[in-house]
């Protein structure tokens, strides 16, 4: 038998997380940088191991709905409703303000009021994927803070749908009504969805008790229900992470989250991390290494704002200020539906090529050092969660 090409790729990959892994895990940093830094290692500027990005990526892809599909079935409805206000409201006065602040800065470099709103945009959204495996990780998921930035980071998936309307009338100077249409029916069924749970309190799933002691047949249905929602989202042109978020709050309604956690973790684990590995695998090194200053400069100036704002607006709320800086730290880097902001803007020709690679490079480099920022902010203000 010949030996499969990919083997020696796939055994490498393992060790150079397991290495990778074990050296972070002394200096007690999360798992997510070793994932990060192995998509730098591994992709095509770096050793090359592995040049199908966008395989990689489609797998990775479904890291983020697993992730929002497990977030689902532990969040508590009750506290999802008490934070309402923080998130619309303060999503919204977050998404003001910087584009406010990229407004003030185009003044000096004369731009457009078109690349003014689509920055804004691109850096006033935050990592769901990076903050809730951070979350899970210092086991806060479920304290205040934790319910705090997940009710932002809904929020503002929720914010991607008007922020491509927007962007999308540069492009065509007019918006599709049925792609419109489409979303608002998909908002309103998601929303009569989560609100049947919240009221219902207890929901009982078809042929649930025929699958208690069948495990082959629990796997196929956990992520039917997983995907089946993400999918049907997704074709109302809304976030796939948002119907996983909502079949694993039905999941957890219907109390049957024990076995869905038994079978599915483990492709969690691996799914999460090749989307990390994708996102690492997205950084160009020669681009990088060729604008490092513009590049390093922006990244710091995003962590900044995304801290300072989100800190300001959590204070308005009923946070101490400690939890509000941390918070916002927590918040700061730039988030994956970005990604999708620069592509429109680019195909918009609202950036060019050069811009759309400097947006890539300050969006991923944001994600890797995000876990380093957040333990610098905790320290500094001596915040114990």
């Amino acid at each position: 038998m010949h030996l499969d090409p990919f083997m020696p790729q796939m055994v490498s990959i393992i060790f150079i997380v397991l290495a990778l892994g074990f050296i972070l895990k002394l200096f007690h940093q999360p798992h997510v940088i070793a994932y990060l830094i192995v998509g730098i290692v591994i992709g095509p500027w770096g050793l090359s191991l592995i040049t199908d990005t966008d395989t990689i990526a489609r797998l990775g892809a479904a890291g983020v709905v697993f992730l929002l599909f497990f977030v689902g079935m532990e969040t508590d409805p009750k506290k999802l409703v008490e934070n309402w206000k923080l998130a619309i409201f303060g999503t919204l006065f977050q998404i003001i303000l910087s584009v406010t602040f990229v407004w003030i800065l185009g003044l000096f470099f004369h731009w457009g009021i078109e690349r003014v709103i689509l920055i804004g945009f691109v850096i006033s959204l935050s990592s769901t994927a990076i903050v809730i495996k951070l979350l899970q990780d210092s086991n806060t998921l479920d304290s205040k803070v934790g319910q705090g930035a997940l009710a932002i980071l809904l929020a503002q998936d929720l914010a991607i749908i008007p922020m491509l309307i927007i962007i999308g009338l540069y492009q065509t100077d007019v918006v599709e009504n049925a792609h419109v249409g489409r979303q608002v029916i998909g908002s309103i069924a998601a929303a009569a969805l989560l609100a049947f749970i919240i009221i219902k309190k207890e929901v009982h799933i078809p042929l649930a008790k025929w699958l208690k002691h069948d495990h082959e047949l629990q796997l196929f249905a956990g992520l039917g229900i997983c995907f089946g929602l993400s999918m049907l989202t997704a074709w109302f042109e809304l976030s796939t992470a948002l119907g996983a978020f909502l079949g694993g709050m039905l999941i957890g309604a219907a109390k049957e989250t024990q076995w869905v956690h038994h079978n599915l973790n483990s492709l969690k684990v691996l799914f999460v991390a090749l989307f990390f590995i994708s996102v690492g695998m997205m950084l160009d090194l020669d681009f990088l290494m060729a604008n490092w200053l513009q590049v390093v400069s922006l990244v710091i100036a995003a962590l900044l704002i995304n801290t300072f704002i989100n800190a300001g607006i959590l204070k308005m709320s009923d946070f101490s200020w400690k939890e509000s800086i941390y918070t916002g730290a927590l918040l700061s880097q730039i988030g994956e539906f970005s990604f999708v902001l620069a592509a429109v803007g680019k195909q918009s020709n609202i950036i060019n090529g050069y811009g759309y690679q400097l947006a890539i490079c300050v969006i991923a480099l944001s994600l890797l050092i995000s876990p380093l920022w957040l333990t610098s902010c905790k320290k500094m203000i001596n915040y114990k969660a």
